[in-house]
């Protein structure tokens, strides 16, 4: 009798420590498998933890048996596990993370956050050789890297810092832990303005064509008839001789053009009918509206000839025509001459 009741105490009491462990379990939370003979259990620190990517946290477990637990991840590409308890957020996800005696376990659910990547603009305008900076923050404090679609109409740095470098649109994408998000650039026809739309210029004339751009790029000229009329790099043009030619400047596709005509002279003659004797000179006054040196020539130089500065020499007699021209203009002078 007094054996059946000691028998009956010791099961009274196994059933009141199961009791009030698994109450205690439930209450606190703590998700514990006990064996059925030796009431082995796990302890955590954490049953739930949410962590950012890069992120470390390390969780104790005590067992009842005083021995150190085995630890394992569900998933170790979302977060992994060392032999401590030290648990690694790999990357956006869940996982659990079990720790393992002989008979008892308990487990801890990890979350893992996705890295939130806030930037300072979504759209940048820009003209082209202009720059500006796309700043960028994580929810992870990580760093990140910046990549642009199409580098040959805006470029950007490593420090977020866009350069314009032709008109169009591409997108930079800024990176970090597996997370992205996007910035739109457009870059910008430029607003392009020229001084002057036609000019009037006497050959060896020049003038300075000027241009005015949103842009920073340098402009490029052009003639479309060389012959006629000539331009620099600075936007100089030089006349040729008498036409028409159109030059043209363009920055970043975007063309202005100026009408450049070249003017035939008008040349006149103090004197039209000229005697002289044989062994005479004479310079007779002509006038070249450009104001450009005319050249000379003569008929027949065997009566009378003429050189580059306009004096006239009698020869012998007879009658000679002397000529005075420039650019496509021409007049002349008729000179008698008389033996002496």
């Amino acid at each position: 009798m007094l054996h059946t009741k000691k028998n009956f105490l010791k099961s009274a009491l196994a059933v009141f420590c199961m009791v009030s462990m698994l109450l205690f379990s439930s209450y606190s939370g703590i998700t514990t498998v006990y064996a059925a003979s030796g009431y082995e259990y796990v302890l955590l620190t954490k049953y739930s933890k949410t962590m950012k990517i890069g992120d470390e946290y390390y969780l104790t477990a005590i067992t009842s048996t005083g021995k150190k637990p085995k630890f394992s991840s569900s998933d170790s590409t979302v977060a992994s596990v060392n032999t401590y308890g030290k648990i690694t957020a790999k990357k956006a996800g869940n996982a659990t993370i079990t720790a393992k005696i002989a008979n008892g376990e308990a487990s801890c659910r990890v979350t893992v956050e996705k890295t939130v990547i806030t930037l300072s603009q979504k759209f940048i305008s820009l003209e082209n050789g202009y720059t500006a900076r796309l700043k960028a923050e994580t929810s992870t404090g990580h760093p990140v890297t910046y990549k642009s679609a199409r580098s040959s109409i805006a470029s950007v740095d490593e420090n977020g810092v866009i350069t314009a470098k032709k008109p169009g649109e591409t997108t930079i994408t800024v990176t970090a832990d597996k997370t992205a998000q996007t910035c739109k650039v457009t870059v910008k026809q430029p607003t392009v303005r020229l001084d002057r739309t036609s000019a009037s210029l006497y050959r060896k004339g020049t003038l300075r064509l000027s241009v005015s751009s949103t842009s920073k790029s340098i402009p490029r000229w052009k003639t479309n008839k060389k012959s006629v009329a000539t331009v620099d790099n600075e936007g100089r043009v030089t006349a040729v001789k008498n036409g028409t030619a159109i030059i043209t400047v363009t920055v970043d596709g975007v063309s202005k053009t100026c009408e450049v005509t070249v003017k035939k002279p008008k040349i006149t003659v103090g004197q039209e009918q000229i005697s002289l004797t044989a062994g005479e000179t004479c310079q007779p006054k002509v006038t070249v509206s450009s104001g450009n040196k005319p050249e000379y020539y003569s008929s027949n130089t065997n009566v009378a000839t003429v050189n580059e500065t306009g004096v006239i020499t009698a020869i012998g007699r007879g009658r000679a025509y002397i000529y005075a021209k420039e650019d496509g203009t021409k007049v002349r002078m008729t000179v008698t001459v008389k033996e002496k």
